[in-house]
């Protein structure tokens, strides 16, 4: 159950600052699940207002130049590589997409967050005991 102190998110692009390393801005990569199949892009990266922290992976697929295109939440803790042009996740192609829906009306709510987590298996990040993932470094 979501609590009165979960955090609002916002788009990395919507606020004034950036990824302090360039080769760790993420944006615009490949999303490849456990298998190697492609998910989409990472099309923005979601930051706590509160930590400043990235909580999810705003991951875009399908569509022509933005038309048609399908947008998914992934926690950063599925995460588990990122290199030069790819992030990989601990989750399959057809897990990734059954996750709850993107809906820009429900983005600010914790219960959509919540359901988020919860499908992919995680604790939410204002749960009791939550530990940010450690950054899976370049080889």
């Amino acid at each position: 159950m979501a609590t009165a102190d979960a955090r609002t998110l916002i788009k990395l692009s919507d606020i004034d600052q950036t990824v302090a390393d360039r080769e760790e801005d993420i944006r615009n990569r490949h999303v490849k699940d456990r298998n190697g199949e492609d998910i989409g892009k990472v099309d923005e990266l979601m930051i706590d207002s509160d930590e400043h922290k990235v909580r999810f992976l705003d991951v875009a697929s399908g569509g022509f130049l933005g038309i048609g295109q399908e947008e998914t939440f992934i926690p950063v803790d599925a995460i588990t590589a990122i290199d030069a042009e790819e992030v990989h996740i601990d989750q399959t192609r057809e897990h990734a997409a059954g996750a709850p829906a993107y809906d820009p009306d429900l983005v600010d709510q914790a219960p959509y967050y919540e359901s988020v987590y919860g499908y992919y298996g995680f604790t939410p990040f204002w749960g009791a005991g939550y530990v940010y993932p450690g950054y899976p470094f370049y080889p």
